[in-house]
């Protein structure tokens, strides 16, 4: 299977105009949180956050099929003590601007290490918002499927009759559970909670996610050959993921340093020169990337 991989030197605001319309199936990234990381990205005030990013949600709007999924890894900042709501405004205008959020993920850090401040514990986890352009979207849950575990050796042992049947659920929502439906199995479907350590060594950079992160969404809404987009490329986590299981990708980094980092890590067959006329055309080498 032919895999590519095209990564660029630029500001995700302007380098997105050329990708073309409705050609990317998944956007998985983690741009700078509001104040943070000023020494490289410059920093944006919470209070303006949300203008800062609608230009770019709008371009990652016209590039994505519309059977495909935008997952945002973002974190509220905390300002003189006080939760801020940039992450909340943003929910509401990306919705006016079009978009659907789908859904929330959490990503829980099993490696947080202690800590307190006069009004509130550590932060443990981060947010993984998850927006669409219509209610039908590629989406392979058999493929994030995990063990039963020790619920089923305990749960599943002695089954009252009510677990035998659809049990409705108590507050009217339609839903229920028939608890007998997982016996004798091996997996289940997971929640939308994910267990992953932090990538502690940081790759050289500031605020590197681990490889388990990316990989859990491209498996879960792309298949191979399938284009993935990282518009905050960093140290080229998605994208190195991204090629090792047979997806397309592209990446776009503004800060030269990671992106010349990216460039030593990622190893395809040949490494070419391309002319950006033929970016997105079909090339003939197994692993390919571009550069620009």
């Amino acid at each position: 299977m032919e895999v590519r991989t095209d990564i660029y030197l630029g500001d995700c605001r302007e380098e997105l105009k050329i990708v073309p319309m409705d050609s990317v199936d998944l956007i998985f990234t983690s741009p700078p949180y509001a104040d943070q990381r000023k020494k490289t990205y410059g920093g944006i005030h919470p209070d303006k956050y949300v203008e800062w990013f609608l230009p770019i949600s709008e371009q990652l709007l016209r590039v994505l099929k519309p059977t495909g999924s935008f997952v945002l890894n973002i974190k509220e900042r905390v300002v003189n003590g006080e939760r801020s709501t940039y992450v909340m405004e943003l929910i509401l205008e990306m919705k006016k601007q079009g978009w659907l959020w789908t859904e929330e993920y959490i990503w829980h850090k099993k490696n947080s290490y202690p800590g307190k401040w006069p009004n509130r514990f550590r932060d443990s986890w981060e947010r993984l918002l998850h927006f669409t352009k219509s209610k039908k979207f590629n989406m392979y849950q058999d493929k994030v499927m995990v063990p039963m575990g020790d619920w089923a050796k305990t749960r599943l042992k002695n089954l009252s009759e009510t677990d035998k049947k659809r049990d409705e659920s108590k507050v009217g929502s339609g839903f229920g559970k028939n608890i007998s439906n997982w016996m004798n199995r091996e997996v289940a479907y997971p929640t939308n909670v994910l267990h992953l350590a932090t990538e502690c060594n940081n790759k050289n950079h500031s605020a590197a996610f681990p490889e388990g992160l990316p990989e859990w969404f491209i498996k879960l809404f792309t298949k191979e050959g399938d284009t993935v987009l990282d518009p905050f490329m960093g140290s080229g986590t998605t994208n190195i993921v991204a090629n090792r299981m047979k997806r397309n990708s592209i990446g776009i980094e503004i800060v030269s340093e990671y992106y010349e980092m990216v460039k030593e890590v990622i190893q395809p067959v040949e490494l070419y020169l391309i002319d950006p006329k033929e970016k997105y055309e079909k090339t003939k080498p197994k692993r390919r990337i571009s550069i620009r």
